[in-house]
């Protein structure tokens, strides 16, 4: 009987200090953090983690942050990351940045990261830019690579635009610059003037960064595009005088050949003709004789030519 009461004093121990953050609270309190026993059960029962609540009510008591458990308790059960949200808020009070709780949590619900907002705020963040390829109006290809320094702009985190949107603007701007000049040596003499040109279209409109510089990194001479696409069309031009040459060929070899065929009839009716001759009495035989004469010359001269002619055979 004794061994089951222990069992059941055991159970309920181990029931009581599972439900009962009895440790926690007695770090809370150490730490100057005023919550309460039945708060900490009462935060389990809303399937909350206590120690993280706990946790970041700490660390923002200690830097003279004042948050409320409620809020910390609701932008928790929102999916927040709590602790980025309250290192965030250190960061901006140990730099002087005007940044409330509501702020940060609607930054930190948007998918962006907080903390380093802040951090990028204070400190300047340098973009590198991918290489990006531009033709002058002479036609030669100029390569570009720009480091683009930003600063975070707290206040359009939330619904402003990212990086890859300044990568493209800036690409666009260089492509445009490029584009305009007369030719790629204005380009590489003062490669300045692509980033002041660039700098004054306000490239960070709408975005969640303040464009500080953008430096060309390096500048690089590609492909001759001009003269590539002259190549291009002489290879086009060429091949269509080629198809209109190959067009008007065999049109003279079908014109031969209706030719040939138009001898061929013809001579096909030189019997007929010869015949109707001697019966109206328009030749005689000697005259037929002196045809063949000239047909069997004719032949013994395309024999000896190696050419094939007419037979005149009758």
């Amino acid at each position: 009987m004794n061994f089951v009461i222990l069992g059941i004093i055991v159970v309920l121990l181990v029931v009581f200090f599972t439900m009962v953050p009895v440790g926690l609270w007695i770090t809370a309190r150490f730490s100057g953090v005023n919550i309460s026993m039945p708060a900490l059960v009462a935060m389990r029962f809303r399937r909350l983690s206590p120690s993280k609540i706990v946790n970041a009510m700490i660390k923002s008591h200690q830097a003279g942050i004042q948050i409320s458990t409620n809020d910390l308790e609701s932008h928790y059960l929102a999916g927040g990351n709590i602790n980025q949200v309250v290192d965030a808020l250190i960061a901006a009070e140990r730099a002087n940045i005007d940044l409330s709780f509501e702020q940060a949590a609607a930054i930190d619900l948007a998918g962006r990261n907080v903390f380093e907002a802040v951090q990028v705020s204070v400190t300047p963040k340098v973009i590198n830019t991918p290489v990006i390829a531009a033709v002058a109006k002479n036609g030669i290809e100029v390569k570009v690579i720009a480091k683009v320094t930003v600063r975070a702009n707290i206040e359009r985190l939330v619904g402003g635009a990212g990086e890859e949107t300044i990568i493209a603007r800036v690409g666009e701007g260089i492509v445009t610059t490029v584009g305009s000049s007369n030719s790629h040596a204005q380009v590489l003499e003062n490669p300045d003037n692509i980033s002041q040109t660039v700098l004054m279209k306000g490239l960070d409109s709408g975005t969640a960064f303040e464009i500080l510089s953008i430096d060309i990194a390096d500048v690089d001479v590609g492909r001759n595009v001009g003269a590539q696409l002259q190549r291009d069309q002489a290879e086009a031009d060429k091949n269509i005088a080629q198809a209109k040459a190959e067009e008007r060929r065999a049109q003279a070899i079908a014109l031969e050949q209706e030719n040939r065929a138009k001898v061929v009839e013809a001579e096909s009716k030189i019997p007929t003709a010869i015949a109707k001759a001697f019966e109206e009495g328009n030749l005689g035989v000697m005259d037929y004789y002196n045809i063949k004469n000239v047909n069997a010359d004719t032949k013994m001269r395309e024999s000896i030519s190696g050419e094939d002619g007419a037979d005149l055979d009758v």
